[in-house]
């Protein structure tokens, strides 16, 4: 299949060969809801924690006898089903949410995502990207001349000027191939790739 490449005034300026296995593929619903799942769970932090019977405050004293008052029978008021007691199956720092991603699914739905984009008119392709100077300001006014005010920009390489220039823009992300995750290729309105990138990427998810 073939890919249009734009020049820097947003404007069609030639066209790319492009691998039909990364670029022209079936989009798989499934397997990129599956895909996403997996990369939000495996970016969580056992962080949060609760409490056990044993670690709330409490006193041993039982609350009142066992027999006789016409109530359920207690031991201590750190049970589960007080108010203020502990709780049975607690949360733990130490709770894993990590969830196994065969790389065969992984590339299929890498591949699946950048069809899906191009399907959509979303991908860009350019000659190449830069800035010319670490300012912010100049840099989003050559994106917003391009059409590109909400874009991902991945590109081969990234120098110090394009970092700077970029990193304040919270509409922008600009990364390398390999580090293209699938929840911001769907996230940003417009995916723009270098056309290094591109052959970068077909060499990984091909």
């Amino acid at each position: 299949m073939e890919l249009n490449v734009l020049n820097e005034q947003g404007l069609e300026a030639a066209k790319l060969a492009a691998s039909d296995a990364v670029f022209g593929r079936e989009y798989n619903e499934a397997l990129v809801h599956q895909i996403v799942v997996a990369f939000q769970a495996n970016e969580r932090q056992g962080t949060r924690a609760q409490l056990t019977r044993a670690n709330v405050h409490h006193s041993t004293k039982k609350p009142w006898r066992q027999k006789g008052t016409g109530r359920a029978r207690s031991g201590m008021t750190s049970s589960p089903v007080w108010r203020g007691g502990g709780r049975a199956f607690p949360n733990t720092p130490n709770e894993n949410f990590s969830q196994k991603v065969n790389k065969k699914m992984y590339r299929a739905a890498m591949a699946s995502i950048y069809s899906k984009l191009v399907a959509e008119g979303r991908l860009v392709v350019v000659d190449s990207i830069a800035a010319e100077t670490p300012k912010t300001k100049a840099f989003a006014q050559k994106l917003k001349g391009m059409g590109l005010e909400s874009a991902m920009i991945i590109t081969n390489e990234v120098d110090e000027n394009l970092f700077l220039a970029s990193r304040n823009l919270k509409n922008v992300l600009v990364v390398m191939p390999r580090y293209a995750d699938p929840l911001s290729l769907i996230f940003y309105k417009k995916v723009v790739v270098t056309k290094d990138a591109v052959a970068k990427l077909e060499e990984m998810w091909g």
